[in-house]
């Protein structure tokens, strides 16, 4: 029996007896034929003990889309019978599900999975696979100088992993039986699975959630894809044309969620507050976005609601009525800036001038008391002089904005702003990148500062991950709080003077609530302080 035949037979299988069958009939020979029947049922074992609780880990580079695309991955997995895992080493398929936005995301990606390979020799019979935006970008590339990748899933497959995985895992188990019975290696690139292809409906497939226990908060993904062209993005390529899925689904996603527990929902978008333009009509004046937040906002139970990532020019005047009437949304809202340069916003391709960006903001402060603005920001842009950047740093100071993400600039191929004239230096990009950032520093230390000594709401996530004594949660303007347990809900004690418990001794009374803290200090850029006691 041949390696050709055997796999036919395992493919054809129906079942280990089945397998074992097929062996006897086909062998031929009597001796023969014993000894085809001892290897194959040795095999069938292997494969059987393999199949019985495969064990997987998922790695998420880059943003919350990415994190909850993976979330999806695995309760597709888990709901098959695979066992989630914390580690590589101890799992059976391992999938890093990547990001594109800069070229430090893709080698990170492609470094892990090149450290992967030493893994891949010693347990043959594990399946690799990138997924995602770099997937999406470098597709059947990958496996060039990655000969251990078996899989590969774009942007519009992630509800297709759960089948390639099954078939991979098959496969190669029946693969590392054979192994030592074979002359030659088993790499072989038609071995693996390419799909980057684009599907329809395929937004409409991100709707499952693994939640954990007590778990608080959760990402909802109401569309897919990017048509705004940015030309140092390469969103639109890796995510596709915009797809947004329905109000009622979504509406129904929230709810189930909610009746699960969770207390606080974050509605994703590449584009977020675009929604649905290109499929749903306004209706009394109001933009498909505003109707699907004016559906969540009614779901009994839901005490939090956000969205991310919006786009400036999407703040219309329904949306700015909303923040001002909708008690439910928080108040936080991230505005991407870019840059404060309307040479290099036009340059950009941002459709808005720094001028309309600053009313924007005013209009946001006005519409909601203490609302909490951040924001994200290139430097070293093409062409971007020095006085350039001075006007993003005087903007920057301008607004004051509660926190920042500084990115220098990263050619990504197939982008416009890749082949423009006068490339910044990257020892200018992270000088100017350290001077922002100080800014940027300055000013959440002043916003955190002013918040010593006030009392607020601290939506309660679980331990904190610096010190598991103490818990930790976030405000409704999404300040990071770190704060001890109350002692009224200690267990068997009920007096504050009893002094804190040890690690693990406090129960979970308070994950998943909504508690008052008093603010005590601000420190980096969290804040630390006290529950109130009931």
């Amino acid at each position: 029996m041949n390696y050709a035949t055997l796999c036919d037979f395992v493919n054809g299988a129906e079942g280990i007896s089945d397998i074992e069958g097929k062996a006897a009939s086909g062998s031929g020979e009597r001796a023969g034929k014993r000894a085809s029947i001892k290897f194959v049922s040795c095999l069938c074992q292997r494969v059987y003990c393999f199949a019985s609780m495969p064990k997987f880990f998922i790695k998420t580079y880059g943003c919350q889309m990415n994190e909850r695309d993976s979330e999806q991955v695995a309760h597709s997995l888990l709901a098959r019978g695979y066992e989630q895992v914390a580690h590589e080493s101890e799992a059976d398929v391992v999938l890093l599900n990547t990001c594109s936005v800069r070229d430090m995301a893709d080698q990170k990606a492609l470094g892990k999975m090149g450290m992967l390979g030493r893994l891949a020799k010693e347990r043959p019979h594990v399946v690799f696979g990138f997924l995602g935006c770099m997937a999406q970008a470098r597709s059947a590339s990958l496996l060039k100088d990655l000969p251990h990748v078996d899989l590969v899933v774009g942007t519009q497959k992630f509800h297709r992993v759960a089948d390639y995985v099954d078939q991979l895992v098959a496969k190669k188990a029946v693969r590392a039986a054979v192994a030592p019975y074979q002359k030659r290696a088993l790499d072989d690139l038609r071995f693996s699975i390419v799909d980057v292809a684009e599907e329809a409906g395929s937004q409409s497939t991100i709707r499952d959630q693994q939640l954990r226990p007590r778990q608080a908060t959760a990402f909802v993904s109401i569309m897919q894809g990017c048509n705004m062209h940015c030309t140092f993005c390469i969103v639109p390529q890796t995510r596709g044309a915009e797809r947004s899925r329905s109000i009622n689904e979504i509406v129904s996603e929230v709810r189930d969620l909610v009746s699960r527990g969770v207390k606080e929902v974050t509605l994703l978008g590449q584009i977020v507050n675009l929604y649905g333009r290109h499929e749903f009509p306004k209706i009394d004046n109001k933009s498909p976005f505003v109707q699907l937040l004016e559906a969540v906002h009614e779901v009994q139970g839901l005490e939090r609601l956000r969205f991310t990532s919006p786009h400036p020019i999407g703040f219309r005047d329904d949306l700015i009525d909303a923040i001002s009437r909708l008690p439910k949304l928080a108040e936080h809202v991230h505005l991407p800036l870019q840059s404060g340069s309307n040479k290099i916003l036009k340059a950009m391709h941002r459709a808005y001038t720094s001028e309309k960006y600053v009313d924007l903001v005013r209009r946001i402060r006005r519409a909601r008391h203490g609302i909490a603005i951040t924001t994200d920001i290139i430097v070293g842009f093409p062409g971007e002089t020095k006085g350039d950047y001075r006007q993003t740093r005087d903007l920057v100071e301008q607004i004051q904005f509660d926190n920042a993400f500084v990115f220098r600039y990263s050619p990504r191929g197939d982008t416009p702003a890749a082949g423009m004239p006068e490339q910044i230096d990257e020892h200018v990009k992270e000088q100017r990148n350290h001077d922002l950032l100080e800014v940027v520093n300055k000013s959440n230390r002043w916003i955190l500062e002013r918040l010593v000594g006030s009392q607020v709401e601290v939506l309660c996530e679980g331990p904190s991950k610096t010190n598991r004594a103490r818990l930790t949660g976030r405000t409704r303007t999404n300040k990071i709080v770190v704060f001890p347990p109350s002692p009224s809900r200690l267990r068997g004690n009920t007096s504050v003077g009893q002094g804190l418990p040890r690690t693990g001794e406090f129960g979970d009374e308070l994950v998943g609530d909504l508690v008052n803290v008093r603010i005590e200090r601000a420190n980096g850029f969290s804040l630390y302080g006290t529950p109130l006691l009931e």
